[in-house]
């Protein structure tokens, strides 16, 4: 029996790093999604209907294939904390973050385009913040430069030193797909993994 193609739908690196850990072989493929928030729309709302709309939109394309669409919202006391782009951003998010918790709904959608089945999901994680001197967040990002990072950092790199501690599931869902999910979904939707 042939499998069907499984389709990453984002042109990420963090999120196709992410499920090479699993899947050895794969497309990307960008989807044309517009990404903003609805009015009232909470940020586990939004990302999971960003999810789902990315996997749909790349599934439209290509109608043997299971494809996956992942979305990451940061917030922080009511605030959404986007992908800065520049250091002044970056260095505004972290200064906001300092002493708080920044929680990550990460949310997923697997949608197999031949018979239309879905299987979709979010990962709640917390990330509380130890207090950040000025000096230490302009070193930080001197160093990292998380310009394209939800939250103004690199959990897997330096950024972990801006922590006190992380509450997750699924501590593969921080950087960006929650493996744990998206694994039992492919291995129900028939690909052997491992």
């Amino acid at each position: 029996m042939n499998r069907p193609q499984v389709i990453l739908a984002s042109t990420s690196q963090y999120r196709a790093e992410l499920l090479r850990r699993i899947l050895p072989q794969f497309e990307q493929r960008a989807p044309a999604v517009d990404e903003s928030s609805l009015a009232n729309e909470t940020p586990a709302q939004l990302a999971q209907r960003l999810a789902t709309a990315k996997a749909t939109a790349v599934a439209r394309q290509h109608h043997d294939a299971l494809v996956i669409g992942s979305d990451q919202v940061a917030s922080c006391a009511g605030r959404i904390l986007d992908k800065p782009g520049d250091a002044t951003r970056a260095f505004e998010q972290l200064a906001w973050a300092s002493s708080r918790t920044v929680t990550f709904q990460t949310a997923w959608s697997l949608l197999d385009s031949h018979n239309n089945r879905q299987w979709c999901g979010t990962d709640l994680t917390q990330v509380y913040f130890r207090h950040l001197g000025k000096a230490e967040i302009h070193r930080y990002l001197d160093r990292e430069r998380p310009y394209d990072c939800a939250g103004s950092f690199k959990c897997e790199g330096l950024g972990i030193a801006l922590f006190e501690r992380i509450e997750s599931l699924d501590p593969s869902a921080l950087l960006g797909l929650p493996l744990i999910a998206v694994a039992a979904a492919l291995r129900e939707a028939g690909i052997p993994i491992p």
